[in-house]
């Protein structure tokens, strides 16, 4: 019996020792854990601290990387930019369009806009032409180039109010931010002939006027002659035959200078065009030996052309004067 309560007592220890154990080896596993959690914690703070000081920096200090990709984007764009002018000059249109597109690709611009839009515009791409310069346009508000482009797209497809506007647009852009490839000279030029096509003569004979107080650049026979249109409309005779006689002397000094053939022949016919319709000016003020000096010259340059078609349908006509 004594034996038996001494049993009963060592399997009691012994029980209480291996609950004991568990409890300790619970207590470790647990510590161990709360452990690895802690750390876990410690690391993913200081890992989240270098990340927002690293892009911290990164703002504050734009990186060589970052810097490096744009001036390489820069200097590519310059490079097909170049490029696209040469194949422009030389007259390869479809390489330049290609070479503008990568410049646009690489670095998109205004004035790259505008340029392939030129292009697209010699070539008759009317539709393409007028994206590229709303585009140049809408990332450029004082792009003057960009507004007399499509001004020029707009009286080709005679949208000529729209045409007028962008002019207008081009004029006030020009005074504000210039454009070395556009002169006042010419701007006014181009409304002057949008009001005579317009048939507001009054506003034709101003511009024309501007234009011609304008130094900068070369005096065009056209402004003259179409200034004269302008007066014969508005049957001021006398002042338009000062500008036909203008327009034949503006032909004559720069005909030398012409850079061809067929280009002096064109100015030819243009000046015995202008003897022909000074003459009948010249006629209805009762002006006959000037009308009759007028046709004999152009009579002389049909002679000189060649044209005999010309030539006899003026001699008929100075004939008819003696």
């Amino acid at each position: 019996m004594k034996k038996l309560k001494t049993t009963k007592k060592v399997k009691n220890s012994a029980s209480l020792k291996r609950t004991n154990d568990c409890e300790t080896c619970c207590v470790n596993n647990v510590w161990s854990w709360t452990i690895y959690v802690y750390w876990f914690i410690i690391l993913f703070f200081i890992a989240a601290t270098f990340y927002i000081l690293g892009r911290s920096h990164e703002f504050l200090h734009p990186s060589v990387n970052r810097v490096d990709i744009v001036e390489e984007k820069l200097i590519q764009h310059n490079d097909y930019f170049d490029s696209a002018k040469e194949k422009l000059v030389a007259g390869n249109m479809e390489d330049a369009i290609e070479d503008l597109t990568m410049a646009i690709d690489a670095n998109a611009t205004s004035d790259g806009y505008a340029l392939r839009g030129e292009i697209y515009l010699q070539m008759g791409n009317y539709q393409k032409a007028l994206s590229d310069f709303n585009s140049a346009i809408e990332m450029d508000g004082m792009n003057a180039v960009a507004f007399y482009d499509r001004g020029l797209l707009n009286m080709r497809l005679e949208n000529y109010d729209a045409a007028l506007n962008d002019i207008n647009n081009a004029l006030a852009a020009q005074s504000i931010k210039p454009s070395d490839a556009l002169s006042l000279r010419n701007l006014y030029a181009k409304r002057g002939q949008l009001n005579l096509w317009l048939k507001n003569w009054q506003g034709a004979v101003a511009d024309y006027t501007n234009s011609l107080a304008r130094d900068e650049g070369s005096i065009s026979a056209d402004v003259y002659a179409e200034r004269a249109e302008a007066y014969t409309a508005l049957g001021e005779y006398q002042s338009a035959i000062n500008d036909y006689t203008s327009a034949i002397r503006v032909i004559s000094e720069q005909i030398q200078a012409a850079p061809n053939q067929e280009s002096r022949e064109a100015q030819s016919s243009d000046a015995m065009s202008y003897f022909e319709k000074s003459a009948a000016l010249n006629l209805n003020l009762g002006n006959v030996d000037a009308a009759r000096s007028d046709l004999e010259s152009a009579f002389a340059i049909a002679v000189a052309l060649n044209d005999e078609e010309s030539a006899n349908r003026i001699q008929n006509l100075v004939n008819g004067l003696y």
